[in-house]
Formats: C-alpha cells, sequence, structure tokens
C-alpha cells in the first residue's frame, strides 16, 4: 500500500486579469431557458463576461454547454431568458449581433484547398470588408498570431495549433467584441493547446470578451473564471482558485480493493463522508494524520492514500455528488 500526504501537482495557473483592469459587461445571459421536445438543456441560467475576460464553461457532455453557445451565436431562437451581446438583445437584432460576435465552432471550419491569405480574404468578403481595409486587417492579424511568414501556405499544410490559430484570425476580421469557442481544443495536441491559449489570452489583453465551453479540467484551470454546468443549471461561477479554495486546503483519496466496503467502513468508524470518483474515494481533508488513521481502519483493503490539492474535478463532484466524465 502505498502512503503520501504530499501535494498533488497544482493545476495550469489561470489568467491573471484584475477586476480593475476588465471592461464593460459584453455579454450576459439571464434566467435562459431552452428545451428539446421534453428534454430540458437549460433551466434558468444567468451568465456574464466583460471584456478582457475569458470565461470557461465546464460541464459533461449534456450539461447544456453547447446550446448556450447556439443560443447566443443565433443558431438557436432563444425561448426563454434574455441574451444581451455588446448591449443589443440577441433574439431581437440577430443580423447585428453576429457582426460584434467572432465564432469557433468545434468543427474546423477552414478550406484546406485554399491559402491563409485567401482563407482569410473570403472569411472578409462575408462582412463586407475589401480593398485596402480588408488588406490592413490581415496583414495585422496575420502579425498579431505569428502567421506572415505562412500566409501563401495551403490551409492542409498547417499542424493543429496553426490551423487553430488561422481560425481565430478569421474570426477576428470584422472587429467582434465577443469571442465564442465551443470545445477550441479538440484534436489539438498539447503543444497546439498550450499555442491556442496564448493566443487566446492575446484577445483578452485587447479587450475582447472570450468565452468557451470545454470539458477538460486543466483547460478550463488557465481561464479567468470558470462556470460549472450540470443538467441545464450553472452549479458554480467563480475563479478556479477560490472554487478550489472552497473546498479547504486538501483533499484525501483513497484506492480500496472494494471500494463499497471501505466506503461503509470510513462511514461507521470515522463518521467520514466520501464520494466515489472512478475507482477511488475521495473527501475534503486538512489533517494529514487523517492519512494514517484511515490505514489502519481500512487495513488490507486500501491499496493507496494520499493528500493533495483539490482540483476542479474535486470541486464538480462535491457540488453535485457525481463523477465527471
Amino acid at each position: 500500500m502505498a502512503l503520501s500526504s504530499t501535494a498533488s501537482a497544482p493545476d495550469e495557473a489561470p489568467a491573471t486579469t484584475s477586476d480593475s483592469s476588465l471592461g464593460d459587461v459584453l455579454c450576459e445571459v439571464r434566467d435562459l431557458h431552452h428545451r428539446y421536445g421534453e428534454h430540458v438543456a437549460l433551466a434558468g441560467v444567468d451568465l456574464s463576461v466583460r471584456g478582457g475576460e475569458i470565461v470557461a464553461v465546464l460541464g459533461k457532455n449534456g450539461s447544456g454547454k453547447t446550446t448556450l453557445f447556439r443560443l447566443l451565436s443565433t443558431l438557436l431562437p432563444i425561448q426563454k431568458g434574455t441574451a444581451i451581446l455588446d448591449g443589443l438583445d440577441v433574439s431581437q437584432h440577430v443580423h447585428a449581433v453576429r457582426s460584434r460576435l467572432g465564432i469557433i465552432f468545434q468543427s474546423p471550419s477552414l478550406d484546406i484547398k485554399l491559402t491563409v491569405d485567401e482563407n482569410l480574404r473570403c472569411q472578409g468578403a462575408l462582412y463586407g470588408l475589401s480593398g485596402r481595409e480588408l488588406s490592413n486587417r490581415c496583414d495585422e492579424l496575420l502579425d498579431q498570431f505569428a502567421l506572415t511568414d505562412r500566409r501563401r501556405d495551403l490551409c492542409q499544410t498547417l499542424s493543429g495549433g496553426l490551423k487553430r490559430r488561422v481560425e481565430l484570425a478569421k474570426g477576428l476580421l470584422h472587429r467582434p467584441r465577443v469571442m465564442l469557442l465551443d470545445e477550441p481544443s479538440t484534436g489539438l495536441d498539447p503543444a497546439a493547446r498550450l499555442s491556442l491559449w496564448e493566443a487566446l489570452q492575446q484577445l483578452a489583453d485587447s479587450g475582447v470578451a472570450v468565452l468557451l465551453t470545454t470539458h477538460l479540467m486543466e483547460e478550463a484551470a488557465k481561464a479567468n473564471r470558470v462556470v460549472l454546468m450540470d443538467q441545464g443549471q450553472k452549479i458554480a461561477d467563480d475563479t478556479p482558485s477560490r472554487l478550489r479554495a472552497g473546498l479547504g486546503g486538501g483533499v484525501l483519496t483513497i484506492v480500496p480493493d472494494d471500494i463499497a466496503t471501505a466506503k461503509e467502513t470510513l462511514q461507521r468508524e470515522l463518521q467520514l463522508d466520501t464520494q466515489t470518483v472512478g475507482e477511488t474515494l475521495r473527501t475534503p481533508c486538512d489533517a494529514p494524520e487523517l492519512v494514517a488513521t484511515v490505514s489502519r481502519i481500512l487495513g488490507d483493503n486500501v491499496q493507496s492514500i494520499s493528500i493533495g490539492r483539490p482540483n476542479l474535478e474535486d470541486v464538480f463532484v462535491a457540488k453535485t455528488g457525481k463523477q465527471f466524465q
């Protein structure tokens, strides 16, 4: 059996934009509801994002993240509630709202048979840009995302990270105030994900409000704020550090041979409430000496016991009583 009281590796450091440096609220959702027939996808969600802020909406598949994204991007009509983008009601000013949005979907949107420059120019034409204005915007964005030397390359030759940068540049051509990204890291390797987040931080630094959906804990931990969703409801909304701090100083993780027996034993002998996460039992813990006590109580019915910092998965489990998968 392995025993450990050392802290687990910390989550990725979140963006550090202070409240005083943030701009106005550019995306606001109030009491948003949506149904697909009898299925409730959203059940009264409230949310706001300010300029210069990166907000990650984190939840399991089916939690309502993508429905929220589709409503904000005007792809679905709003059934109940209000969504305001850059001061405009989404349900009443669809075309004006679209002109203020930059959008990146899960599925790649590049025409891989065109060059980087050609993709940007086609995008610009859709928004009525042309001539010197379009050329200047292309030059600025290619420089901003370190793509100038790749502008004549076919997109099919680019790496996943570079393709995402081109998609970001496309989404920013018309100078949107709000950037929506649905699962932007889908299909990207770790290096490409890092490159993507560097680009997202550049957007926030320029005053854009960035809202993204994700089911990746390590990705959400980099945001200024994390909104946890479950079954169409917002269950938490705060900075990653404050969400973790809400669980106390640490989390005890137990890997038993028999989960059901271990759970019952700890409740009976120590009045210790634990939650099942995969093949482990977890519970908030600020007392390292509890490791030895649990080891003694469980005896041979344990493989390892450790104490580490709470992570966002621990927060989700504590809020919902369910495993995050």
